[in-house]
Protein backbone atom coordinates (compact mmCIF):
# COMPACT_ATOMS: atom_id res chain seq x y z
CA UNK A 1 0.00 0.00 0.00
CA UNK A 2 2.95 2.45 0.72
CA UNK A 3 4.79 2.29 -2.53
CA UNK A 4 1.50 2.68 -4.25
CA UNK A 5 0.50 6.01 -2.75
CA UNK A 6 4.42 6.81 -3.18
CA UNK A 7 4.13 5.62 -6.43
CA UNK A 8 0.72 8.12 -6.49
CA UNK A 9 2.32 10.68 -5.39
CA UNK A 10 5.49 11.08 -7.00
CA UNK A 11 3.24 10.45 -10.51
CA UNK A 12 0.93 13.43 -9.48
CA UNK A 13 4.56 15.69 -8.64
CA UNK A 14 6.03 14.94 -11.75
CA UNK A 15 2.80 15.87 -13.42
CA UNK A 16 2.98 18.99 -12.06
CA UNK A 17 6.57 19.80 -12.84
CA UNK A 18 7.89 22.46 -14.32
CA UNK A 19 9.77 22.40 -17.62
CA UNK A 20 12.96 21.41 -17.52
CA UNK A 21 13.66 24.49 -19.68
CA UNK A 22 12.62 26.52 -16.59
CA UNK A 23 14.07 24.53 -13.72
CA UNK A 24 17.58 25.61 -12.46
CA UNK A 25 19.63 22.15 -11.38
CA UNK A 26 18.94 21.83 -8.00
CA UNK A 27 20.58 20.54 -4.85
CA UNK A 28 19.07 19.14 -1.84
CA UNK A 29 18.07 21.44 0.87
CA UNK A 30 19.44 18.80 3.46
CA UNK A 31 21.42 16.43 3.31
CA UNK A 32 20.21 12.52 2.34
CA UNK A 33 18.08 11.37 2.78
CA UNK A 34 15.16 13.68 2.36
CA UNK A 35 12.68 12.60 4.98
CA UNK A 36 9.04 14.31 4.32
CA UNK A 37 6.94 15.27 7.11
CA UNK A 38 4.20 16.75 5.25
CA UNK A 39 3.52 17.09 1.54
CA UNK A 40 2.52 19.74 -0.62
CA UNK A 41 -0.83 20.12 -0.89
CA UNK A 42 -1.58 23.53 -3.02
CA UNK A 43 -4.76 24.97 -2.15
CA UNK A 44 -7.61 25.42 -4.49
CA UNK A 45 -8.03 29.24 -4.43
CA UNK A 46 -5.30 32.13 -3.05
CA UNK A 47 -6.91 32.28 -0.02
CA UNK A 48 -7.64 28.87 0.95
CA UNK A 49 -6.35 26.27 3.14
CA UNK A 50 -3.75 24.30 1.75
CA UNK A 51 0.21 23.36 2.44
CA UNK A 52 2.06 25.88 0.06
CA UNK A 53 5.07 23.90 0.32
CA UNK A 54 6.90 20.59 1.98
CA UNK A 55 8.00 19.70 5.34
CA UNK A 56 11.32 17.97 5.69
CA UNK A 57 11.86 16.38 9.20
CA UNK A 58 15.20 17.61 10.11
CA UNK A 59 17.13 18.39 13.61
CA UNK A 60 17.25 21.69 15.19
CA UNK A 61 20.45 22.66 14.21
CA UNK A 62 20.84 21.55 10.93
CA UNK A 63 22.80 23.42 8.17
CA UNK A 64 20.96 24.24 4.94
CA UNK A 65 21.96 24.78 1.63
CA UNK A 66 20.98 26.89 -1.49
CA UNK A 67 19.26 24.61 -4.13
CA UNK A 68 20.41 26.84 -7.09
CA UNK A 69 22.73 29.76 -7.26
CA UNK A 70 21.06 33.19 -6.54
CA UNK A 71 20.22 36.12 -4.58
CA UNK A 72 19.13 36.28 -1.18
CA UNK A 73 15.78 38.10 -2.21
CA UNK A 74 14.68 38.28 1.65
CA UNK A 75 15.95 37.80 5.76
CA UNK A 76 13.72 38.02 8.65
CA UNK A 77 10.59 37.46 10.53
CA UNK A 78 7.49 36.43 9.24
CA UNK A 79 4.95 35.11 11.23
CA UNK A 80 7.42 35.12 13.94
CA UNK A 81 9.53 32.71 12.37
CA UNK A 82 12.74 33.72 11.07
CA UNK A 83 12.43 33.78 7.30
CA UNK A 84 14.73 33.17 4.33
CA UNK A 85 13.99 33.67 0.58
CA UNK A 86 16.19 33.21 -2.59
CA UNK A 87 15.52 34.54 -5.74
CA UNK A 88 16.47 31.87 -8.70
CA UNK A 89 16.94 32.04 -12.08
CA UNK A 90 14.20 32.31 -14.98
CA UNK A 91 12.07 34.36 -11.21
CA UNK A 92 11.61 31.58 -9.33
CA UNK A 93 12.10 32.08 -5.53
CA UNK A 94 12.26 29.42 -3.07
CA UNK A 95 11.56 30.17 0.91
CA UNK A 96 12.91 28.84 3.93
CA UNK A 97 11.89 28.23 7.66
CA UNK A 98 12.14 28.61 10.69
CA UNK A 99 15.94 29.30 10.23
CA UNK A 100 18.46 31.56 11.39
CA UNK A 101 19.97 33.01 8.50
CA UNK A 102 23.73 32.87 7.71
CA UNK A 103 23.76 35.23 4.54
CA UNK A 104 22.46 39.07 4.07
CA UNK A 105 19.61 40.10 1.84
CA UNK A 106 20.63 40.98 -1.42
CA UNK A 107 23.87 38.78 -1.38
CA UNK A 108 24.76 36.14 -3.74
CA UNK A 109 24.78 32.14 -3.41
CA UNK A 110 25.90 29.69 -5.13
CA UNK A 111 24.04 26.40 -5.46
CA UNK A 112 24.93 24.39 -2.38
CA UNK A 113 26.41 27.03 -0.16
CA UNK A 114 25.24 26.52 3.83
CA UNK A 115 22.72 29.59 3.94
CA UNK A 116 20.75 29.18 7.22
CA UNK A 117 20.58 26.96 10.27
CA UNK A 118 17.10 25.32 11.00
CA UNK A 119 15.41 26.62 14.58
CA UNK A 120 13.03 25.60 16.51
CA UNK A 121 9.52 26.79 16.36
CA UNK A 122 8.31 24.94 12.98
CA UNK A 123 4.83 23.84 12.63
CA UNK A 124 5.21 20.39 12.71
CA UNK A 125 4.69 18.07 15.82
CA UNK A 126 8.61 17.37 15.43
CA UNK A 127 11.55 19.81 14.10
CA UNK A 128 11.37 20.17 10.51
CA UNK A 129 12.16 22.69 7.39
CA UNK A 130 9.33 24.33 5.79
CA UNK A 131 10.82 24.68 2.33
CA UNK A 132 8.68 26.50 -0.24
CA UNK A 133 8.67 27.40 -4.34
CA UNK A 134 7.50 30.01 -5.86
CA UNK A 135 7.03 31.33 -9.44
CA UNK A 136 6.02 34.79 -9.51
CA UNK A 137 2.36 34.69 -7.01
CA UNK A 138 2.27 30.56 -8.13
CA UNK A 139 3.06 28.34 -5.23
CA UNK A 140 4.62 25.27 -6.65
CA UNK A 141 6.01 22.00 -5.48
CA UNK A 142 9.44 22.34 -4.41
CA UNK A 143 10.40 18.58 -4.58
CA UNK A 144 10.30 19.29 -8.67
CA UNK A 145 13.44 21.33 -8.20
CA UNK A 146 14.99 18.17 -7.61
CA UNK A 147 16.35 15.20 -9.59
CA UNK A 148 13.95 12.71 -10.45
CA UNK A 149 15.40 9.21 -8.74
CA UNK A 150 16.40 6.35 -10.40
CA UNK A 151 14.15 3.58 -10.68
CA UNK A 152 15.87 0.63 -9.06
CA UNK A 153 14.74 -3.34 -10.04
CA UNK A 154 15.24 -5.49 -6.47
CA UNK A 155 15.39 -9.30 -6.50
CA UNK A 156 12.47 -10.95 -5.17
CA UNK A 157 12.59 -11.71 -1.58
CA UNK A 158 14.63 -14.99 -1.09
CA UNK A 159 16.47 -15.36 -4.44
CA UNK A 160 20.34 -14.54 -5.12
CA UNK A 161 20.43 -11.64 -6.88
CA UNK A 162 23.21 -13.34 -9.03
CA UNK A 163 21.07 -15.53 -10.25
CA UNK A 164 19.03 -15.50 -13.74
CA UNK A 165 15.61 -14.54 -13.43
CA UNK A 166 14.70 -16.59 -16.55
CA UNK A 167 15.46 -20.46 -16.79
CA UNK A 168 18.30 -21.04 -19.30
CA UNK A 169 18.29 -24.44 -21.28
CA UNK A 170 20.52 -26.83 -20.74
CA UNK A 171 23.87 -27.30 -22.45
CA UNK A 172 22.83 -29.78 -25.75
CA UNK A 173 19.90 -27.80 -25.83
CA UNK A 174 16.76 -28.96 -25.38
Amino acid sequence: MTTLLLSLLLSLSLSLSLPLSAAPAAVRPLPPPLSVARWWDPPPTPYAAGHRGVDLAAPVGAELRAVAAGRVHHVGPVAGRGVLSLALPNGLRTTYEPVRPLVAEGEEVAAGQVVAVLTEGSHCPEPCLHWGLLSGEAYLNPLTLLARPTPRLLPAPGTDPGTALIPLPAAGGA
